[in-house]
This record gives C-alpha cells, structure tokens and sequence, in this order.
C-alpha cells in the first residue's frame, strides 16, 4: 500500500509515495522513490513540527534511520485547521521497501509529543513482493 494515514493527538499525516523510473536504474540497482505528505492540526491548540524520524527498510531487511530537524527545511507552525503538504524522496537499492516515523511536535505550551507516520511501501510497479 503506498498510501498511509495516521493520526496522533489531533496531527494528522497522510502520505502518497510513487516510484520515479525517469531517477531510477535498477540495471545499477537504484530505485528512486517520491513522497507526498499533508500533515493537519486536526486539534483544538497551535502546534509547531520540531524534528522527523524515519525508519526505512529495504526488500532485503536492511534499515536505516534518519533523524533531523524541521522537513525540507521547515519547521512549520500549524494553528488548528492548518496543514503543511511537501514532498521528498527516498533512493532504494532494491525494487520495494518501506517507511514509517514520526515528527517531534510541541505544543504552545512546550508538552513535546510524536505524531505517527504510519508504516506506507516504495514499489515499483508490477514488482511481486
């Protein structure tokens, strides 16, 4: 499933990846993945985006994590009702993988909590997994 959707105390984190074949070179082995991601305050208080994390797991069970501040250099401020959308991408050595997270976020008030991005799959087209 390319798609994933998860909601942690009123953040919401919808993501849609694609497979990019024009980056890609699975003769070389390299795979190039896109993600679209829409993050909503769905809740009733200001929230501010501090730090992602990001699991990633190829098809042969490799992980790696990636930790870091803000997303593609932000870190958004979300009043209840906003939504904050970018994409990135994720290069693969192999045809499938995975990724899932969460973003650090804080409150107003400075209460820190981890909003959920839930488990979604990089694929090529038409690979069996």
């Amino acid at each position: 499933m390319n798609m994933s959707d998860a909601t942690t105390r009123g953040v919401r984190v919808e993501v849609v990846s694609r497979y990019l074949p024009e980056k890609s070179d699975p003769a070389r082995r390299k795979w190039f993945f896109a993600y679209d991601i829409r993050i909503t305050n769905l809740g009733d208080e200001v929230v501010q985006l501090l730090t992602r994390h990001w699991v990633i797991t190829d098809a042969n069970g490799a992980v790696e994590e990636v930790r870091g501040p803000g997303v593609v250099g932000n870190q958004p401020v979300l009043a209840p009702g906003e939504s904050f959308e970018y994409t990135s991408f994720c290069p693969l050595t192999t045809p499938f993988g995975t990724m899932e997270g969460s973003y650090q976020m804080v409150t107003e008030d400075g209460r820190a909590f981890d909003a959920e991005i839930a488990q979604f799959a990089l694929s090529e087209p038409m690979t069996v997994n």
